[in-house]
């Protein structure tokens, strides 16, 4: 069993020491899907919701989520991000959502990523609930990662 990084000798949260790792180009790939009804489908690819553009909004929500995942993951690093990029599109049965965020740093960008795409997904949730209160946000997960001590890692 590995140990916790975030874990002390006596069981105390704490957050790692990174001031010795290396910097390194650090990516990370995310993915979410939000399932709903074609009617409600049509309606956010439509761009005549009330709110506006849907997708935009959505991927933007996401963007500001990526930089400010360290206000919101008490023990995450706040990082130098060097991209993000999230897209939302349609797929069978509702929107797919994809972010990936990128780096030069001493600790990677899954926790970015993931926020990323969370972010996004209940985005999409907010603008389309008038029309769909019964859709299900689904799916989030970590696709891939690169760079640093433990190497890449892909799903």
């Amino acid at each position: 069993m590995s140990k916790l990084s975030h874990i002390d000798a006596t069981g105390r949260a704490r957050m790692v020491d990174v001031s010795g790792k290396a910097a390194t180009t650090r990516e990370a790939v995310a993915e979410g899907f939000v399932r709903m009804s074609p009617a409600t489908l049509d309606l956010a690819l439509s761009g005549a919701g009330k709110k506006g553009d849907v997708l935009a909004v959505a991927e933007i929500a996401g963007v500001m989520a990526a930089k400010k995942t360290s206000e919101l993951i008490p023990l995450c690093h706040p990082l130098a991000i060097s991209k993000v990029e999230v897209r939302v599109e349609p797929a069978a049965g509702g929107l797919s959502v994809t972010a990936r965020v990128k780096t030069t740093g001493p600790t990677g960008v899954e926790m970015e990523a993931l926020t990323a795409v969370s972010v996004a997904c209940l985005t999409l949730y907010d603008m389309l609930k008038a029309a769909e209160k019964g859709m299900v946000i689904d799916a989030v997960r970590l696709v891939s990662k690169s760079g640093g001590k433990s190497g890449d890692w892909r799903a």
